[in-house]
């Protein structure tokens, strides 16, 4: 199972795209656990079980300094998809990304 945690600035604007995701991973198959958070929230959510940080579009100019603080690896969803929805799209991004 490939565990997530996505951060957008406050933890809210995520919700509707990890319903989409979890919904979709459900109907495919796809073992997956995604926890939405602020990046506030990060530091303290990051533990040994997480395999990787995705983080919103709208805080994508916070990528340098989000991967100084973790050995995990850290992507960002680009903005037309995270705006379309397109689960079907990222997730399996996500999970190559985990298994770098």
């Amino acid at each position: 199972m490939t565990k997530v945690l996505l951060c957008c600035s406050a933890g809210m604007s995520t919700s509707l795209f990890v319903q989409k995701a979890l919904k979709h991973a459900e109907e495919t198959g796809i073992e997956i656990e995604i926890k939405a958070i602020s990046v506030t929230e990060l530091e303290a959510n990051l533990t040994d079980d997480i395999d990787v940080i995705v983080i919103a579009p709208q805080i994508r100019f916070q990528l340098e300094g989000i991967s100084a603080k973790t050995d995990k690896p850290v992507m960002v969803i680009e903005m037309r998809d995270y705006g379309m929805m397109n689960v079907q799209k990222v997730l399996p991004e996500i999970i190559a990304k985990a298994v770098k």
